[in-house]
């Protein structure tokens, strides 16, 4: 409430969005320079983002020199202590541990199961459907893209599918489970940022969602069956490891508050995979450990962007560019719209959907009222645009685990993210659908 009664005094300030400018010229330019001029493999991976936040808050805190530094470091703290930054930095925790404990093994299972009982001609469907299934259980696509697309490379390979076709169509149903998920990142991001509940998210969400994965399905299918399918690869999994992914997806939907769900999940997960040998006590202190540091950045970046939004808000650069937003976008839908071109900008300069929304959030949230666009749709549409984005982007995460996949099964494949990007059906699909749910809303929500 402080930050918002501050905001309302101070005039909008272009040169406050200086910190922003340097991180994606940092970040953007350097990871572009890497990957794509000096050709380092990973190297857009290899620029430190928590470095680059620095960076940009050090030259947020030499700007405006009314205020002193003291009161820039408040400023800063109170922005840190708002309870959504807290709360999302647990839940950040909670899901780290859960995918920490069940590792990889498990998540194989979830494809093999489906895959020993699926005709070869629909094996593509079924990596889509495995793909979402993972990534709305686990909560994360990039983890489900490296647990599924080696199994994708051997499908295609013994199939007879091509492998970008296969490797792409996991992307896209990771991407689907990423966005819809109750324990993502980016759901987490979204609905913390805007104030909203997950389930009411995941209800305008799956609207917009569901079709575009109905279509997808449709088209995938249309190619399988226009390709002669072979044999499809057979491997040995453990059905008890699935439960607890089933467990947290089942409790997730009946709106369980989600510490519990994942608390329920840890739980289970630990008893399990103890109970059935697959790791001793040791093995499950190292698995929860691992987990909690793969989130150490995810949680260090969402508290430096916080900070980093205190200060441009108090700087006057949230109002800048609010004034510019009300300029050119006028009505509900074009406010929509709006919300979406600011968080695509952002994944697309930051490669991240998870830091986009967190920078766009503030911004966002302050959009929504303004254009009178419910809480819960507007966490959707950062959700569902930064999804898209991330999900073709040829620098994004997903895309670069993908590749690595493919070139560590096939050696000489010489396959590139352009070589996949034709055949992610979902994102384009769900950037249709997306579009037209904005044309045909309502022209105001209830709050």
């Amino acid at each position: 409430m402080q930050n918002e009664n501050i905001q309302e005094k101070i005039k909008g300030n272009p040169i406050a969005l200086l910190p922003i400018a340097v991180f994606l010229v940092l970040y953007l330019g350097l990871g572009i320079t890497f990957e794509y001029i000096l050709k380092i493999p990973m190297g857009f991976y290899n620029i430190p983002i928590v470095a680059a936040f620095l960076v940009a808050i050090f030259v947020a805190c030499v700007q405006n020199r009314k205020l002193n530094f003291d009161h820039k470091m408040n400023v800063m703290a109170g922005a840190l202590g708002d309870r959504n930054i807290f709360l999302m930095i647990l839940i950040f925790l909670c899901a780290g541990i859960f995918a920490g404990i069940l590792g990889r093994s498990s998540a194989s299972a979830a494809a093999y199961l489906l895959l020993d009982f699926i005709p070869a001609q629909f094996a593509v469907v079924v990596l889509f459907v495995v793909a979402a299934f993972v990534s709305t259980a686990m909560g994360t696509s990039v983890g489900t893209i490296a647990v599924v697309s080696p199994i994708a490379v051997e499908v295609a390979q013994m199939a007879g599918f091509g492998v970008p076709f296969c490797v792409a169509t996991v992307i896209g149903g990771a991407m689907f489970g990423d966005n819809l998920s109750f324990i993502s990142d980016t759901t987490i991001a979204a609905t913390s940022t805007q104030g909203c509940k997950m389930k009411d998210k995941f209800r305008v969400n799956f609207l917009v969602a569901a079709p575009a994965a109905l279509l997808a399905i449709i088209i995938i299918t249309a190619i399988s069956f226009v390709t002669k399918a072979n044999t499809v690869a057979e491997n040995s999994y453990n059905l008890v490891q699935l439960i607890p992914y089933v467990l947290v997806l089942a409790l997730a939907l009946t709106g369980i508050n989600v510490f519990a769900v994942l608390l329920i999940g840890i739980v289970a997960a630990s008893i399990i995979m103890v109970g059935s040998g697959t790791l001793n006590m040791i093995g499950l202190l190292q698995n929860i450990g691992n987990g909690i540091s793969g989130m150490y950045e995810t949680i260090l970046v969402a508290v430096l962007v916080s900070a980093l939004c205190g200060l441009i808000r108090i700087h006057g650069g949230f109002a800048a560019l609010l004034d510019f937003i009300h300029k050119v976008f006028k009505g509900h839908r074009s406010g929509q719209v709006g919300v979406g071109l600011l968080v695509s900008a952002l994944d697309i300069a930051t490669a991240n959907n998870t830091v986009a929304i967190v920078m766009a959030g503030p911004i966002a949230k302050q959009m929504g009222d303004e254009y009178r666009i419910s809480p819960k749709k507007t966490a959707s549409l950062l959700d569902i645009f930064s999804c898209v984005v991330q999900g073709i982007l040829p620098y994004g995460a997903q895309m670069l685990v993908a590749l690595a996949a493919i070139s560590t099964a096939i050696p000489n494949a010489n396959i590139s993210a352009f070589d996949l990007i034709p055949y992610m059906f979902y994102p384009f699909l769900l950037l249709v659908s997306v579009l037209i749910f904005i044309a045909i809303s309502p022209r105001k929500n209830k709050q």
